[in-house]
């Protein structure tokens, strides 16, 4: 079940809403001054939240939406492979320091950001290629 795409594309309207509140919740931590204002995190949150709005679309798998769901992931992992990669930098130097607090570190969030946008642009377009109505029915899955 967990390694069950059918599971997931059933679910896409809840992945697309947990993926709102995981941008919502990132975003007051920012908003609180919790976390350092990174303009990498910044978009990489804004990126998953727009796609979760998306993926809550009535016809998620329009080619409208795959394409500019497509655009929005692209831009997000190109920051996050930018910032992830800056991450690298610091390995091969020696320099890397996760600190005590390792789960905020922008290396392991810019990687865990790659992992989520890839899911959800994926997820559009197996909704797409699954879907048998014209692009203008409702999608049921």
């Amino acid at each position: 079940m967990l390694l069950d795409l059918d599971t997931y594309t059933r679910n896409i309207r809840l992945l697309g809403a947990i993926a709102i509140l995981v941008c919502i919740g990132t975003w007051a931590v920012d908003l609180a001054e919790l976390v350092y204002h990174c303009p990498y995190c910044r978009t990489q949150r804004s990126v998953i939240g727009l796609l979760g709005l998306m993926m809550m679309l009535p016809y998620p798998g329009h080619w409208m939406s795959r394409y500019i769901g497509t655009v929005f992931g692209i831009l997000g992992l190109v920051v996050a492979a930018e910032q992830h990669f800056g991450g690298w930098k610091k390995i091969w130097a020696g320099t890397l320091n996760f600190g005590e607090q390792w789960y905020v570190n922008p290396f392991l969030l810019a990687g865990l950001a790659m992992f989520i946008i890839t899911a959800q642009v994926m997820l559009l377009h197996v909704v797409g290629s699954r879907s048998g109505p014209s692009p203008g029915a409702p999608y049921r899955p």
